[in-house]
């Protein structure tokens, strides 16, 4: 019998949802218990023996529901392995200095329960996924490009080699 996984996300369009799936996906390739989870669907994480927490970013930050899992966990997080991961559109240009910039964005999270990895992924922007106000700063002042950027063979594979960095028996 293997261990038992969780990966809770925290999304806002889809995005980082199907970054967690892919994720979970792979990790339970070697045959654990991996359930992927919205992070508002978890009531209690002490049956488990590894995390993986992701999350969107919006302006410049992990949505506040994902650090407040955290946060609210860590004590018990402390004492697993824990990775995170994030879903950023300022990786849909994956430049040394995009990747310098979204590093950043895990700061106060990392100070809170140092994790053993990260996955800094791009992500996907489907306008007709926004409410209005949203679409409305995305398309005219932030100039976020509408499309998916996301590359699945680098999310499998960061969770292929978290795996026995992390979860190992």
């Amino acid at each position: 019998m293997g261990i038992k996984i969780l990966v809770a996300y925290a999304s806002k369009a889809d995005s980082t949802s199907e970054v967690a799936k892919a994720i979970g996906k792979e990790l339970g390739s070697a045959g654990d218990q991996v359930d992927i989870r919205p992070i508002s669907e978890v009531k209690d994480i002490e049956s488990y023996q590894a995390v993986v927490v992701g999350s969107a970013i919006r302006a410049g930050s992990w949505l506040g529901e994902a650090k407040n899992f955290v946060k609210r966990n860590n004590a018990f997080l402390s004492k697993i392995p824990v990775a995170y991961f994030l879903v950023c559109m300022t990786l849909s240009k994956d430049t040394p200095e995009n990747r310098a910039a979204v590093a950043k964005y895990l700061e106060p999270i990392r100070k809170i329960v140092p994790p053993v990895d990260e996955g800094d992924f791009a992500g996907k922007m489907d306008y007709s996924k926004l409410r209005f106000f949203a679409r409305f700063i995305t398309k005219s002042m932030v100039k976020v490009p509408e499309g998916d950027f996301r590359n699945w063979d680098l999310i499998r594979q960061w969770a292929k080699d978290l795996y026995p960095k992390c979860f190992s028996r």
